[in-house]
């Protein structure tokens, strides 16, 4: 029997096609249906085909983009539309949470807030942007009846601001599959004939693609193929117009076929991990799952996600001098550590069971 109604709020959509907290929310309506009734919020303007149930779990669309300046009010509609029927809303981000003073003044609705990864410090907003996301941190914070961290960084941020005590709750990896080449697949990308380290993200700043690519211009022994949305920014596009014209180099746009990025992800010779801002970072902890070697930038989220037992950079020179000395038994040890940190940590079971101890 289904004894508790729960609304997701904050995410793009199931079926989940990119992004933290869209996969978190698969997995969550996955292994916690059977014991709670479920509503997921969706943006309309992602999905032609709008699925009534996903998961077991009630999908309710707004027309309102998820993302940008519309995603504030596609997070309020469906926060106020929640009050009406669930016994728990989950928000996932806080950009809605500008509205939470005022629903506590009629509402006593259980609100449990995954705060991201201090959204507000990234290099890609404004100003007043960064203003009105440290703000709606601090009502989020507050306001909630539970604050989940998905870092012990971010866990101690939290209390060192606000003297509030977060759940510390990061992500599951074991959605990915190491997976086998075969000869199509390295016909289409010839460079997986050859030892290529490898990289996944959204081509920001704070993910220090600048720092990576300009070190591998350097470093010819080795290729690098590195995956984003170049087209989405003057930042990538700029990029990727210097760098493309060396050899070693290969910038591919998105790939939205996980069988397709698993098999180019998983057997590359090491993985390079740049980003600087936000707490557990999803594509590291799915490397770690996968038993990929890691070299990260050396900020403290990361170094705590991966237990210190990676490999660290902080700038191009640091780089550099990892790239001159790696060694077969180095990369199989590092390779080992996080996998097996990875399984103790990161499942999507054992993260849904902790989301659902809060409910």
């Amino acid at each position: 029997m289904k004894t508790k109604k729960i609304s997701i709020i904050g995410i793009v959509g199931i079926p989940s096609k990119y992004g933290g907290f869209e996969t978190l929310t698969e997995y969550l309506t996955k292994y916690l249906n059977q014991e709670n009734d479920i509503t997921v919020f969706c943006s309309s303007k992602n999905y032609e085909k709008k699925l009534d149930v996903y998961n077991g779990s009630n999908l309710k669309y707004i027309n309102l983009s998820a993302n940008g300046v519309q995603s504030i009010f596609y997070d309020i509609i469906s926060i106020f539309s929640s009050l009406r029927f669930a016994d728990t809303l989950v928000i996932l981000g806080v950009s809605g949470c500008i509205v939470l003073p005022f629903i506590r003044l009629f509402s006593k609705k259980r609100i449990i807030v995954n705060i991201d990864g201090l959204e507000w410090k990234r290099g890609k907003w404004k100003k007043n942007t960064k203003r009105f996301l440290k703000f709606s941190e601090k009502l989020a914070v507050k306001y909630a009846d539970v604050v989940v961290s998905d870092n012990k960084v971010i866990q101690e941020y939290v209390f060192s601001e606000y003297g509030v005590r977060s759940e510390l709750i990061a992500y599951g990896a074991d959605h990915v599959k190491k997976e086998l080449l075969n000869d199509e697949i390295k016909n289409k990308y010839p460079f997986l004939n050859e030892k290529y380290a490898f990289k996944v993200c959204r081509i920001e700043p704070e993910n220090n693609i600048h720092l990576i690519l300009d070190a591998f211009s350097e470093y010819a022994l080795l290729n690098i193929v590195m995956i984003g949305n170049w087209k989405n920014s003057d930042y990538g596009k700029a990029l990727k117009e210097k760098y493309n014209i060396f050899t070693n180099i290969f910038l591919l746009d998105p790939i939205y076929d996980q069988l397709v990025l698993n098999k180019i992800r998983s057997n590359c010779f090491v993985y390079i991990h740049g980003h600087s801002a936000g707490g557990t970072n999803p594509s590291l902890v799915e490397a770690m799952y996968l038993g990929l070697p890691i070299f990260s930038v050396g900020v403290e989220y990361n170094k705590e996600t991966t237990k210190h037992k990676a490999k660290y950079f902080n700038n191009k020179n640091e780089l550099l001098v990892l790239l001159d000395n790696i060694n077969d038994a180095d990369l199989g040890s590092i390779a080992s550590n996080m996998k097996e940190i990875a399984k103790e940590n990161y499942t999507w079971e054992k993260i849904s069971q902790q989301y659902s101890a809060l409910f």
